[in-house]
């Protein structure tokens, strides 16, 4: 077997194929030998073989030319009768003329000789083959075999080659073939690189496979780039900056040329290794890309990135894919960019990709914009930037007010300014200026009694009341509703929806009868409309209502419907807002370990500039439910975080904060301090212009603070004040509160009298934790009376409530309460259902009917740590270990729900 391999710096090296066949074997033999196999020929052979052979005067150079090719084909022939021979040449679009001539003359003379010639070249050389190789190659002379790339079994053939005796596993192979299309350069490259990098041809490295580069790739890569012709180089451009799988009209607009000329050069490629055999083109391997664009100066890669861009906005591809281009490009001018940019932030924001969105959006401001073209391209920033970036939709939208001059604009810009302010606690942000705004807006002349005309008044007049509510401070606070006030107001435009939330929610405040709030907020809120900024803060005062209206399981199902309805759309502020909502409901509820999960979920939804909305209300439940579990170190440890002093700012979440923090300082046995941190919320309630105790129940604790400092005076005045407002407002809740701490400074038979009310009317209510409070106290009172009978069931009623609720502090309270009166404690941990908190129950439902964690945090719209946190209770309380027993707990606790409590004993 005679090998040689051409090489293209050969080209003209007379019989340089020649002389790689026959000279390493002429030099291995022996004299004698060699002077038999070049017998009668030894001048001709000679020169062909060897410069420095010195032959001979040769005689006309035509006689030298056939006299060489006479004589290589006897010696051809000399070697084929000793044994059969192999003349191999790889390479053959770059052999030099004469080797190629005597090839062409010895095909044709040595069809009765042992002798196979094969020879090889790229599919793509031969519609450039000169005559001699068209010649050489026709049908008549010769067998072609075209070479496909590798499939399974024979990367696995070069695996087994490689790493020895170890047996590869299959889908270790199907890695390295789906990253390599089969190319056997690109496969052995990959394999040698995985091997330095020390994987091993098993199922854990199957992930490594892509991740494997192939640097050491380049060299060879820009070699056959060298060789390829200017359309395939201008074609592997185009790929690189366009992408694979692009169809060949795109890359022929790209290249200037006809798809007929790009299918030429795409066989090109793929006859260099460049391109796989399937389909639309592509690289082999990503490495080819490298390549590819690591040729280019940054001055080449814009200008080439923003041809990609032009051409893929004239051919009709994705605004995102245009605009990935312009980004990567730098400045690129044209009155098609800024549209394309625009309608690529639409389209990022559709996908749940605001970020992207504003990264679009801050390259349109490089365009040149006249002022209400940056205006509008300024708002549509801070639209996106609204969804994880309060502050810097602020910062957007207050200057794309500056130059905003349509008054629908403007009301745009204003919702989207309202709503990131409300999502962004410690904004710096004048907001006195943006109520001016608001102002200028609602007063300016209307041009007749148009619906637009009307509808934005309305609009403008919502936000203004938010704005009364969320700062006080800046407008002073709204003037309390009165029935009948709402009666010019309809229910079918958003701006009419949006003001009866408002007033539902400012007579809600104001302590006006509950059936009047409901029927406003079912008004605002009957087929809720999908989420959106000019629809705020229609959603907002509706979840707010229901919730101190007590419709929990209205609210709940609100809060579900919103949660699906942005989900995957990026709104990781809303997100995370929903989920603080979701936290309040569980607490006031009465569900603790729901209530730390959602908040803890909260907590860790933070947005990514650091800032999590209502960051003072989520530790304000978080100190209520550690109290409840009796951790007070560990609620001293969040209140730290917040400083009390020196804060003057009207907010809403303060009040609630405040009482929270009182409760845990009377806790810690600081009375006084507890009850002035308690007027200090009085004081910001009158400010904010609340009144029901359904929002603001600070006198009833405040009251219990007096009775322990000796001063029932004050306790009775409090009492009595916030009774009265919890008869106006008719909430069952505000009620059997008012009614308990009524009951417990008020002496006598009236007194236990108001406690039974309250117990009796929270029994109503989903208040579960304010019942077994109300059963604790009654029950006190009936031991007071020495009534043990009737103190034990109100006790053992209020203890199972507590359980349920895992208020482990009032529980121990109560146990010992129960000890008292001569009752007998039941064992813990085996609570049943009636232990079981809402959240746990459904959670439990749907794990007992084979659902698993995931697929329920899904179906529930939870986290997968609330779903752990509720199952690990769940078992806590019914007694089991795992899942295994959940099925039939499940079971024998619903079959003992409708039986009798045992009798005391």
């Amino acid at each position: 077997m005679l090998r040689a391999r051409c090489h293209p710096l050969e080209r003209e090296f007379a019989f340089g194929a020649v002389r790689q066949l026959f000279k390493p074997l002429l030099a291995a033999v022996s004299d004698t030998d060699r002077a038999r196999l070049l017998e009668g020929s030894a001048a001709a052979t000679l020169r062909a073989l060897d410069d420095a052979a010195v032959p001979d005067p040769p005689p006309e150079a035509a006689d030298v030319t056939a006299a060489t090719l006479r004589e290589l084909d006897a010696l051809v022939s000399r070697l084929s009768r000793r044994q059969p021979l192999l003349l191999a040449v790889d390479a053959l679009q770059w052999i030099d003329q004469p080797s190629l001539r005597w090839l062409v003359h010895f095909v044709g003379r040595a069809d009765r000789l042992p002798v196979l010639i094969a020879v090889t070249t790229r599919s793509a050389e031969g519609r450039r083959l000169d005559p001699l190789c068209a010649e050489l190659v026709r049908p008549a002379n010769c067998h072609t075999l075209v070479v496909e790339p590798l499939d399974v079994d024979g990367v696995g053939q070069l695996v087994r080659t490689l790493w020895g005796a170890e047996e590869p596993d299959e889908a270790f192979c199907a890695a390295c073939h789906a990253a390599t299309g089969g190319h056997p350069l690109f496969v052995r490259a990959l394999l040698h690189q995985a091997q330095r990098n020390g994987v091993k041809p098993t199922t854990e490295f199957r992930d490594r496979i892509p991740t494997v580069t192939l640097s050491t790739l380049g060299g060879e890569i820009s070699h056959r780039l060298c060789q390829a012709s200017d359309e395939a180089v201008a074609l592997a451009r185009a790929l690189a900056f366009l992408g694979d799988r692009k169809p060949p009209e795109l890359l022929a607009a790209y290249c200037g040329t006809g798809r007929a000329v790009v299918r030429s050069a795409a066989e090109e490629l793929r006859s260099l290794g460049l391109l796989r055999a399937d389909g639309n083109p592509r690289f082999t391997h990503p490495v080819v890309r490298d390549t590819v664009l690591a040729t280019l100066s940054p001055e080449e890669l814009g200008v080439g990135h923003a041809r990609a861009a032009q051409v893929s906005c004239l051919n009709g591809r994705p605004d995102e894919e245009v605009a990935a281009h312009l980004l990567a490009a730098g400045p690129v001018h044209g009155s098609w960019v800024l549209p394309a940019l625009r309608r690529a932030a639409t389209e990022a924001l559709r996908r749940g990709a605001p970020e992207t969105a504003v990264t679009y959006l801050r390259s349109a401001l490089h365009q040149a914009l006249d002022e209400s073209e940056r205006a509008r391209v300024l708002l549509e920033l801070g639209t996106a930037a609204s969804h994880y970036d309060a502050a810097l939709a602020i910062s957007c939208v207050t200057g794309a007010l500056e130059g905003l001059t349509d008054e629908s604009a403007r009301s745009d810009a204003l919702g989207v300014l309202a709503y990131s302010l409300l999502l962004s606690r410690g904004s710096r942000t004048d907001l006195s200026s943006v109520d001016r705004k608001i102002a200028a807006l609602s007063e300016r002349p209307t041009s007749g009694p148009g619906a637009a005309d009307r509808e934005l008044a309305l609009r403008m007049s919502a936000l203004r009341s938010w704005m009364e509510f969320e700062r006080p401070s800046v407008t002073g606070p709204a003037p309390a509703p009165s029935p009948g006030a709402d009666d010019d107001l309809a229910d079918r435009t958003a701006g009419e929806r949006q003001l009866l939330a408002i007033r539902a929610f400012h007579a809600l405040r104001a302590a006006l009868p509950a059936p009047y709030v409901a029927a406003l907020t079912e008004r605002a809120s009957v087929n809720l409309p999908a989420f959106s900024h000019d629809l705020f803060p229609l959603h907002y005062f509706v979840a707010q209502t229901l919730l101190y209206l007590d419709e929990l399981d209205t609210a709940d199902r609100l809060n579900r419907h919103l949660t699906r309805e942005i989900s995957g759309r990026g709104m990781e502020l809303l997100v995370s807002s929903l989920t603080v909502y979701r936290a309040v409901l569980a607490l006031r509820r009465g569900n603790i370990a729901e209530a730390l999960g959602a908040a803890q979920d909260a907590a860790d939804h933070a947005s990514p500039t650091g800032r999590l909305p209502y960051a003072l209300t989520v530790d304000t439940i978080r100190i209520d439910a550690l109290l409840a579990q009796g951790r007070v170190e560990a609620a001293e440890n969040i209140a730290a975080t917040h400083a009390v002093a020196g804060q003057t700012e009207v907010a809403w979440e303060r009040p609630r904060f405040l009482m929270s923090l009182a409760a845990l300082r009377i806790a810690q046995g600081e009375l006084r301090t507890g009850l002035s941190l308690l007027r200090e919320c009085g004081h910001h309630c009158e400010a904010l212009g609340t009144v029901s105790p359904a929002m603001s129940p600070w006198r009833s604790r405040a009251l219990a603070v007096h009775l322990a400092l000796g001063d029932p005076g004050a306790a009775r005045a409090l009492a009595e004040q916030e009774l009265d407002l919890a008869r106006r407002c008719r909430i069952p809740r505000a009620l059997g509160v008012a009614l308990r701490a009524a009951g417990t400074v008020t002496d006598g038979l009236r007194g236990l009298d108001m406690l039974a009310e309250a117990v009796t009317v929270l029994r109503t209510t989903p208040a579960r934790l304010e019942l077994a409070r109300a059963c604790h106290d009654f029950g006190v009172a009936l031991l007071r009376r020495d009534d043990k009978r009737g103190a034990r069931g109100a006790l053992r009623d209020g203890l199972d409530l507590a359980v349920g609720c895992g208020a482990t502090a009032l529980a121990a309270r109560l146990e010992e309460r129960l000890h008292l009166a001569g009752g007998r404690v039941a064992r813990s941990g085996s609570q049943g259902i009636r232990g079981l908190t809402a959240g746990e129950e459904r959670v439990c439902t749907l794990a007992a009917q084979g659902y698993s964690n995931k697929q329920i945090a899904e179906l529930l719209v939870v986290s997968l740590r609330t779903v752990e946190t509720h199952l690990t209770g769940a078992y806590r309380k019914l007694g089991i270990t795992g899942r295994p027993q959940l099925a039939a707990a499940m079971a024998t606790t619903d079959r003992c729900r409708g039986g009798s409590e045992p009798a005391d004993s």
